[in-house]
């Protein structure tokens, strides 16, 4: 049996994973790994702001949300998305990413595509579909954002 490499897509998703390992709430151990001419430029990962408690010490900040179709949905809201945490990880330190491909676990939500999109980012490798990522699909192609999965089927994880 011979060795088979990873694609380029394969190994940063696979990084995208290690680094996911440090999340700090256990609703979404994301990672997100940002990559340009294939070289990781930063990484960012699900955790609380700087200096404040961690849902894995203190439980989840759960708000709800009520969608326009009626339903209702619950959401964590301690904690930064590891695309947030990427990009201002590249701001605070004056990496820039302009033109650079975002690797994350799952479509990223409407926030952190609106973030991706004005962070000036063109490429976004996923490793499946968010439940909620229609609105964030629509924004990419608007913007003319490349948005790939590796796998074409919806990420589970608790609490959903």
């Amino acid at each position: 049996m011979t060795h088979q490499r990873p694609t380029w897509d394969e190994y940063f998703l696979e990084v995208a994973n290690i680094v996911a390992k440090r999340a700090t709430c256990d609703r979404g151990r994301s990672g997100c790994v940002i990559v340009k001419d294939k070289r990781i430029l930063v990484t960012g990962y699900v955790g609380s702001p700087s200096g404040l408690p961690h849902c894995d010490d203190v439980g989840h900040q759960m708000k709800k949300m009520i969608h326009e179709d009626g339903s209702i949905t619950q959401h964590c809201v301690r904690t930064v998305h590891a695309e947030q945490n990427a990009i201002t990880q590249a701001a605070k330190f004056g990496i820039a990413i302009d033109s650079a491909t975002l690797y994350c676990r799952m479509t990223p939500c409407r926030v952190c595509a609106m973030l991706i999109i004005n962070s000036g980012i063109s490429r976004v490798v996923c490793e499946r579909k968010y439940h909620a990522g229609d609105e964030s699909e629509a924004l990419f192609e608007q913007a003319g954002i490349e948005l790939k999965y590796q796998y074409n089927e919806i990420q589970s994880y608790e609490n959903q």
